[in-house]
């Protein structure tokens, strides 16, 4: 539990400061990139962010001792002697896996009594590298699970289990970068863009409520237009002005 604290902490820091230089510093002396909402922060937002995510940390950190139990009843292994090609195809799955598993509970916590629980983290109408990770505990819990039902049902290599936190926390803070990556891409729905997505699912609230690829919201009708934000963010500019 104390390495999985440390494990996530490193991610959650290390790649939010990665993102926040290439995103706030790097990109924008380049002329590349634009960011997506220009709105300001809410009131002690970011110390918010913070706080709640350490909280986050502390659980995903401790909450390792599940997939361990797993390993230490007999229920899950391990394979020991996974292949290059084996490794790939089980990140490969686990990357549709995690996306499928994000879009349920997600999903859930939108239509549900259970919102309460998710509606702290959409204090964060303009988000930061630092909003991926700002949780309550239950969502963090309904999140964090996404190792134990596929370790139930195939041995997997501890590096392709290693490696979805490392994929996750990555594709998280992209989409809640507030900034556009890939700002030559003829139209905002395109696979990657997952920033511009994920932006308007904060900027709107409902709709869009897919990680990183789109396929869920377009599977089951969820998918926001590109254009579902402009309004609000029209209006965020003229009060801004006034």
């Amino acid at each position: 539990m104390g390495v999985g604290i440390v494990f996530f902490a490193c991610l959650y820091f290390g790649v939010g400061a990665l993102n926040y230089v290439l995103s706030r510093k790097i990109l924008p002396a380049l002329g590349y990139g634009r960011v997506l909402d220009p709105r300001p922060l809410g009131p002690q937002q970011l110390r918010r962010e913070l706080t709640e995510s350490s909280v986050t940390i502390l659980l995903f950190g401790t909450g390792m001792v599940f997939p361990w139990g797993l390993l230490q009843l007999g229920w899950a292994g391990l394979a020991v002697q996974a292949s290059g090609w084996q490794i790939a195809l089980e990140i490969l799955f686990m990357v549709v896996w995690n996306e499928c598993h994000f879009y349920l509970s997600h999903r859930l916590l939108h239509v549900s009594w259970l919102k309460r629980f998710h509606l702290p983290h959409h204090r964060s109408i303009v988000t930061t590298p630092w909003t991926c990770y700002s949780f309550t505990p239950l969502e963090a819990m309904m999140l964090g699970n996404v190792l134990l039902l596929p370790m139930l049902l195939h041995d997997f290599s501890v590096y392709s289990l290693a490696f979805v936190p490392v994929f996750s926390i990555v594709f998280n803070n992209i989409g809640h970068s507030n900034f556009d990556y890939l700002p030559d891409a003829d139209h905002d729905r395109w696979w990657l863009n997952g920033a511009r997505r994920h932006h308007l699912h904060h900027a709107c609230y409902h709709g869009n409520y897919g990680f990183m690829f789109p396929f869920m919201d377009r599977l089951l009708n969820t998918e926001l237009p590109s254009d579902a934000a402009d309004a609000k963010l029209a209006r965020g500019e003229k009060k801004n002005a006034a």
